[in-house]
């Protein structure tokens, strides 16, 4: 009996809080008086999914496809890094089954966001919405995301062979 080639993969990311920067978490822009430090826009949720995505189909990580040191991804998009891995898995006959993941921190409320949330990424990724779970939780005011220093986030993925 054959087995599905069936793959599953996890990404992490984890970026400062920055004053005065716009802050994007699954692709959406908040409104909030800080946004995330990094080379890109620093969307944790985004750059989690593409690791996790990257990771099941044994295509590295999000580092080695994007390098924070090349000057052509500075302030990037993340909705385009992510696009582009979508592609990579395409072109190696993968397809994404499902997404869960998590974002982790005390401000702002992303709750009320989620439904966006996943809307623009299934349409990035070319999946129903209804396959993209996102949850939301706070440190509890422990560590560096309970101090408001910064956010993570958590994905897990399945994919397949086409």
């Amino acid at each position: 009996m054959m087995f599905p080639d069936f793959r599953v993969g996890f990404g992490y990311d984890v970026h400062t809080i920055e004053p005065g920067r716009k802050l994007f978490l699954g692709g959406v822009e908040f409104d909030a008086p800080f946004g995330l430090k990094g080379h890109s826009d620093a969307d944790v949720l985004i750059h989690a999914i593409c690791d996790a995505l990257l990771g099941a189909a044994n295509l590295r990580d999000i580092g080695y496809h994007f390098p924070p040191g090349d000057a052509k991804f500075k302030n990037i998009d993340s909705k385009i890094l992510l696009k582009e891995v979508v592609a990579l898995l395409q072109n190696t006959g993968f397809a994404i089954q499902n997404i869960d993941s998590t974002i982790c921190a005390e401000e702002p409320k992303i709750n009320p966001r989620i439904p966006e949330m996943q809307k623009t990424l299934g349409e990035i990724m070319q999946i129903d919405s209804s396959k993209i779970s996102i949850k939301a939780t706070t440190n509890e005011k422990i560590g560096f995301v309970g101090r408001k220093e910064g956010i993570c986030a958590y994905a897990v993925c399945l994919i397949y062979k086409n």
